[in-house]
């Protein structure tokens, strides 16, 4: 068997590039860049936004099958942690909406430089935020 100069004879390429590659790999303290970030928010309120839509088709339905049940619905969503938990629904539907634009504008090549992809990342996180807090304002 010839060797190539340089290389021992017991030693394994395989296990030199396994003794370079990290041990350890804690997903946590990557820090990821803005647009990851937003497109992986996109995913997340998509799929919750999915996940919740029967309840809240059948809670509208309850709510318009008598007047009773409607006043009980209204009292219901008049509670400070309901109003909550809807305005966090009302974020991850802006954010998702603002997102899917963005994406939507990727698709025809606009904002896909590293510099307007950054902006338009912030952008989303801004307009979904302020639009949620207008909302809020005029629910409470």
């Amino acid at each position: 068997m010839r060797l190539r100069r340089g290389v021992k004879k017991n030693s394994n390429p395989l296990r030199l590039h396994m003794a370079t590659r990290p041990k350890y790999l804690n997903l946590l303290q990557i820090r990821m860049p803005v647009p990851a970030v937003v497109s992986i928010m996109h995913r997340i309120s998509g799929a919750a936004l999915f996940l919740v839509l029967p309840a809240l088709l059948a809670w509208w339905q309850c709510s318009l099958s008598s007047p009773d049940t409607f006043d009980a619905s209204k009292s219901f969503t008049a509670m400070p942690l309901v109003k909550i938990g809807i305005l966090l629904l009302v974020w991850g539907y802006l954010h998702h909406l603002c997102a899917g634009v963005r994406h939507l504008a990727s698709d025809i090549d606009l904002g896909t430089e590293l510099k307007s992809a950054r902006f338009s990342s912030w952008l989303v996180l801004a307009v979904s935020i302020v639009l949620t807090l207008l909302i809020a304002v005029r629910i409470w």
